[in-house]
This record gives C-alpha cells, sequence and structure tokens, in this order.
C-alpha cells in the first residue's frame, strides 16, 4: 500500500465559533486559534480541520458564504487567518479549509445579480425553476424542514435549496460556475492552506429529471435519491483534481451523505483520481428511527461492529477511510456511546478512542473530545442556537408528533449544538473561552472538565489522546495493517486484530458498564505479548481476563 503523510496524520476540527475568544465579543476568533496552536502542537496532532471562517451572515453558522475570498469580520481579518497559518506551519501543523460549494449564501453577489431577472449574466448559477399547478417544481423536503424550494416573486420561479432558504444550490452544470469554484480553490491552495473538506459534496449533480420522491412522514418527498451521488458527481471530482487538487500536496476528504462502500471506492480510490477519502454516516445513522436522528435510542454495539468493520475490511486496498465519532454536527460521543457520569466518565473516553485509533484511516478529533467534554444539559428552547434543532422542535412539536418534553429530552440527545458550546479551557469564569457574553451557554461541568486541570494530570484523557498519536507515529501497523473483527455477535465486547508483516495487534474494547470475561484468541500467547495501551492498571496478559467496565487494552505480538 502506498504510503503518504496524510494517511499517516491525527486531524482536529476546530470550530472557530466556539475554540478561543481573543477580543472579549463572546465568540471565538482566528487570533484565539493562534494564541492555542501550542496546545494543538503538545496534544500532537498534524492537521487543523478548520470550519469555515469565510464571510457569511451565518445563517447557518458560516455554512452559508457570502465571500469565499474574505475572512468573516466576527472572526478578524485575512492578516490573521495568514498570521495563524503561518505560525501553523512554523510549529509543523498543517490547515486544511472547509469548502462549501454546494451552495452559497443568498447575500453571495451571485446570487445577489441571478435573481435580478431571467436573462441576468449569473441566472443559471442557480437552480431555478417554473412552478407546476400554483406549486414547488417538486415535492423535495430541505434538510432543515419544509420545502427544499422557495418561490421569487420578481421573476415568478422558485430556486433550490436543500438546507436553508439562505443557502440556494449552485448549479453544477453550468461550467461557468464550475471554473469559478477551480479559481478560488486555487487562490486558497497558493495562499499555502493545505487541503479541503468538503461539504456534503455527494450533492453537488442532481437528477437533471428533479423528479418528485417518495413522500416522507411530514408530508415531503425524499430528494436522496435524485441528489446523491448523482450521475455527473465523479465528473466534477476529476475535473475539479485536473484543474485543482492534483497540482498541489493537498489533503481532500468529501463529507459524502448517502454514501455506500461501493461509491467510496470510486470517490477515493486509491488512484488518486478524485478524493483522499470520504466521510461517511452509517455508524452516526444506527440510532436513528421514523423521526430522523430525533429519539433517545441507543446505537446497538453489534450493528456497530458490522458497520465499522464493513468499512473497515472493504475499503481495505481499495480506498482509504476516515475515522471519526464527533464533529460540529453530532453530539458528544462520550454521552452517545460511552458514560458520562463521574464514575466512568474518563474511562469510558478513554475506551472509545482507542477503539477508533487503532482502526485503518486517518483519525479525526474534535475540539474537547481530547478532554472527554459531554453532552449540555440544555433547559429549554432558547438555550440553542442551531437552524436545524429549532426548526425539528417547531416541526414536531407543533404537528403533535412530538411533546414538548420528549422533544427537549431528543435535543439533549442529538441535537448538533451539543458539540458547539465553548470550549473548556479551566475553571475560571466561562472556562476560560471569552471574558464576555458567550455566543451559546457554556457547558455548566466545565469547572470538572477543562484543559488546565488534564494537561497537569499524567492519567487524564488528554494524556491518553496525546499517547495513541505518538504510537500511531511508532508503529505501522497501526495505520496500515488490515484488520479482522473478532466476537462479532458479542453484545458487549468489541474486539479486533490488525495484522502487517507478521507483527499482530489484539484490540479489546469493554463497551458495557459490566465486568465481563475475555479468553485470548487463537494465536495470540500471553508470553508474545506487549501492552501498547490501556486505561486500567494491568500489568501482562492473561489466557483469561476479566475485564473490567468500559476497559480497552491493545497488545502488540511481534512477528518473531
Amino acid at each position: 500500500m502506498k504510503k503518504t503523510w496524510w494517511k499517516e496524520s491525527v486531524v482536529y476540527q476546530i470550530y472557530p465559533r466556539s475554540f478561543k475568544d481573543s477580543n472579549g465579543d463572546g465568540i471565538g476568533d482566528l487570533n484565539g486559534i493562534t494564541e492555542k496552536l501550542d496546545y494543538l502542537k503538545e496534544l500532537g496532532i498534524d492537521v487543523i480541520w478548520l470550519s469555515p471562517v469565510y464571510e457569511s451572515p451565518n445563517d447557518d453558522n458560516g455554512y452559508d458564504i457570502s465571500n469565499y475570498q474574505g475572512i468573516m469580520k466576527e472572526f478578524g481579518t485575512m492578516e490573521d487567518f495568514d498570521r495563524m497559518l503561518a505560525r501553523a506551519h512554523e510549529l509543523g501543523i498543517r490547515i486544511v479549509m472547509d469548502l462549501v460549494v454546494n451552495h452559497t449564501s443568498d447575500e453571495h453577489p451571485w446570487f445577489v445579480e441571478s435573481r435580478k431577472s431571467k436573462d441576468n449574466p449569473y441566472r443559471d448559477y442557480y437552480i431555478w425553476k417554473e412552478g407546476k399547478d400554483g406549486r414547488e417544481p417538486n415535492n423535495w423536503s430541505s434538510c432543515f424542514g419544509g420545502s427544499a424550494w422557495k418561490y421569487d416573486e420578481a421573476t415568478d420561479m422558485y430556486f433550490l435549496h436543500l438546507f436553508s432558504p439562505k443557502q440556494p444550490d449552485l448549479n453544477w452544470e453550468n461550467e461557468r460556475v464550475r471554473r469559478a469554484v477551480y479559481e478560488m480553490m486555487d487562490w486558497w491552495c497558493q495562499k499555502g492552506i493545505d487541503g479541503f473538506r468538503m461539504d456534503v459534496i455527494s450533492m453537488i449533480s442532481k437528477d437533471p429529471a428533479y423528479p418528485d420522491g417518495e413522500l416522507k412522514e411530514n408530508g415531503y418527498g425524499d430528494y436522496g435519491p435524485y441528489v446523491y451521488n448523482g450521475p455527473r458527481v465523479h465528473e466534477y471530482l476529476q475535473e475539479m483534481n485536473r484543474e485543482v487538487l492534483s497540482r498541489y500536496d493537498l489533503l481532500t476528504v468529501g463529507e459524502c451523505a448517502g454514501v455506500t462502500v461501493e461509491e467510496a471506492r470510486r470517490y477515493a480510490n486509491l488512484d488518486s483520481r478524485e478524493l483522499n477519502m470520504v466521510f461517511q454516516f452509517e455508524h452516526m445513522n444506527l440510532d436513528g428511527g421514523e423521526t430522523f436522528k430525533w429519539n433517545d435510542r441507543k446505537i446497538d454495539l453489534v450493528e456497530l461492529k458490522q458497520t465499522l468493520s464493513k468499512w473497515q475490511t472493504q475499503l481495505h486496498e481499495k480506498a482509504w477511510n476516515s475515522l471519526y465519532w464527533c464533529n460540529h454536527d453530532q453530539p458528544r460521543i462520550l454521552s452517545r456511546l460511552g458514560n458520562d457520569g463521574d464514575a466512568y466518565r474518563e474511562i469510558s473516553a478513554k475506551m472509545l478512542a482507542t477503539c477508533l485509533h487503532m482502526m485503518q484511516g486517518t483519525p479525526y478529533i474534535y475540539q474537547g473530545e481530547e478532554l472527554g467534554m459531554t453532552n449540555v444539559p440544555f433547559s429549554s428552547l432558547e438555550d440553542f442556537r442551531d437552524i436545524e434543532s429549532i426548526n425539528a422542535y417547531h416541526e414536531y412539536v407543533e404537528r403533535g408528533r412530538i411533546t414538548p418534553e420528549d422533544m427537549m429530552r431528543y435535543l439533549c440527545c442529538k441535537s448538533r449544538d451539543n458539540a458547539r458550546t465553548p470550549m473548556q479551557w479551566n475553571d475560571e469564569k466561562n472556562a476560560g473561552f471569552t471574558e464576555g457574553a458567550p455566543w451559546i451557554m457554556v457547558n455548566p461541568n466545565y469547572p470538572k472538565i477543562n484543559a488546565k486541570e488534564q494537561l497537569s494530570r499524567e492519567t487524564s484523557v488528554f494524556h491518553y489522546y496525546q499517547k495513541l498519536i505518538r504510537l500511531r507515529k511508532e508503529h505501522e501497523i497501526i495505520v496500515y495493517g488490515n484488520y479482522t473483527l473478532l466476537l462479532p455477535e458479542d453484545p458487549a465486547l468489541y474486539v479486533y486484530t490488525r495484522e502487517l508483516d507478521g507483527e499482530k495487534l489484539l484490540v479489546v474494547c469493554n463497551f458495557s458498564d459490566q465486568a465481563k470475561d475475555f479468553s485470548l484468541p487463537e494465536g495470540f500467547s500471553p508470553r508474545k505479548l506487549t501492552r501498547l495501551i490501556g486505561n486500567y492498571d494491568r500489568p501482562a496478559a492473561e489466557v483469561r481476563m476479566e475485564l473490567s467496565p468500559y476497559e480497552t487494552i491493545v497488545f502488540l505480538q511481534a512477528s518473531k
């Protein structure tokens, strides 16, 4: 397998609004990031994925861009960005930008022009359609609720917005749109950035017939079959690769809603014609249901093992995996899949980290994950800032589908805002995030869970992540070894092996709050095993072991 720096890297996602505020306005900014780069260097990460910092009216927290080559005033200036980039590079940290090109803001100059008239030169930059029988062009729903079409009186037509009405979809069929996007990407590459995380990139090519979708329980049609992995998406990405990506040494990862293993092999094929890797959502959707993600179900471990193992084995030597539990769109994994109570919070955080970081693929850490940050005890709808969460509350409660009490509980379990509360730096006011009033509430557990405390304690979650990152750099088997799942039907234990050039790695994770018996699998001998890492003091391997609640342990068996 070809060795590359981005396969061997560990990526850290920063959500700038919530990372560190340097000027007391309650909003994180670029200078705040620069201030904390030494912290990330100490953690040991190689790459920062920076969520959008471009000019934006902020309808969807920066994912609605009005100027791709300007910085949102709340975050600072382009000079601040350049200073941050230079300092990161001095420390050996690469910067990957969030690329949002399925849609723009409705305040982007292209759309301002596009809606003026049917014959405007920018009209065809977006997707405009005539209505049908006085209604929308088709029955598609928006990701954020309601119709995916908005009527525009000026020209008596509708434009498509698969997200917010303030996020009109770009028309990738138009070659001038594609050229403009590639020129913008090249501009950033010449500035010296190190890659792109591509927002909902699997949705840029739509079925040109725009047919009605199968009706969902909300009364709208499902656009998925006509948008995900559309007819020309691979053509567009190969063109992007030829025009921009192949000319630089970049990390590229596509957020690919609706992606299958088969499609992922095309997006992230090892021939490097499109992207390096994709984000898939199968494992994150295992606790979904009839009301989308709005429930308090738990992910079933047997299903989780089956899903993650499929991606591990079926992409092996064909494409490259990205590994993640958390990001700005997901609740905190510790509350979702671990145990966020005092007794097992740190133990289970370490177990979850081990389970992920020992797999094949590039690991992504979301800010605060390395501290064991948890979901947030929001108490009212006024506490939320996320457009998806607020719209979902109104949609399900006002239609009588879910009671207000249940919906609040579901939001506390699954809202994206769980990941977006301020980074917990210390036990001082506002967790050391800001001297002002924070744009969203701080998790009240910050006096107990914060970076300052963890940096001072060798047994902390932070230092455990530091060791996981170091091990990946010391042992090629962790990066490149093949993967085999053991005990697939065990409801509590996630056990797998990695193998490379005769070396073997045995990874054992107890996902339960009960002690569990475990026997070494065939081919592993206690006297040949070296313990690489674990979250309990277990001196050596035994043929039969009793695993403590949420225990994890990794053994290495040498080739001789």
